[in-house]
């Protein structure tokens, strides 16, 4: 695993031993940044469910300002601050060891906003859509955030949810890829919504 682009391009990552986390492959993560950017202009990024951390930090080479890694496993927490500190980050990366729900609650108590989510769970977890439900409930995202859902190729996500849309949809072997963009507006009657409702 390595950094494909940005300031941090060719340093190589640690992945988290064992077979509990599934990295994100350097092919589908190169897919991904050329679905989303390839480059960005600031913004904050959530890596919620970081593993080794690569798809936070690749966000943070191509451009993004800073990045929040949340992971549960204490694992996962000791690989993503070795590969931050390979990735030379510094003050541009906040990691914390939560569960992704308990996570944004904690988030939204301090008013953070996230231009980019990463939501890339063990496959098993097949409830994204919930997460990023509770993302506008808890009025987590800036306008046309983007969220980036990476699942199991036999788990569909719809194509239209309450607040989003999605852009793209890519199958790359066992593994899908859902990219959604937040829309404060009702996409379905034109009228402006509250985040709220």
């Amino acid at each position: 695993m390595r950094v494909i682009a940005g300031v941090a391009k060719g340093r190589t990552l640690k992945a988290v031993p064992g077979t509990n986390t599934r990295p994100t492959t350097d092919k589908v993560k190169e897919a991904i940044f050329s679905m989303i950017g390839p480059y960005f202009d600031g913004g904050t990024a959530l890596d919620l469910f970081a593993g080794t951390g690569g798809l936070g930090i690749e966000a943070w080479s191509r451009g993004i300002e800073r990045t929040v890694f949340i992971d549960r496993e204490k694992i996962s927490i000791d690989i993503i601050r070795q590969n931050v500190q390979t990735a030379n980050m510094g003050s541009a990366a906040e990691i914390y060891r939560n569960d992704a729900e308990r996570a944004l609650r904690a988030l939204a108590k301090r008013e953070q906003k996230f231009r980019l989510v990463f939501l890339d769970p063990p496959y098993k977890m097949t409830t994204m859509d919930s997460l990023m439900a509770q993302l506008v409930e808890y009025e987590m995202l800036e306008p046309e955030a983007i969220i980036v859902v990476e699942h199991d190729a036999a788990n569909r996500y719809p194509e239209q949810m309450e607040h989003f849309e999605q852009l793209k949809a890519a199958k790359y072997g066992d593994t899908a890829v859902s990219i959604y963009k937040y829309y404060i507006q009702d996409s379905h009657d034109g009228r402006e919504t509250d985040v709220n409702e």
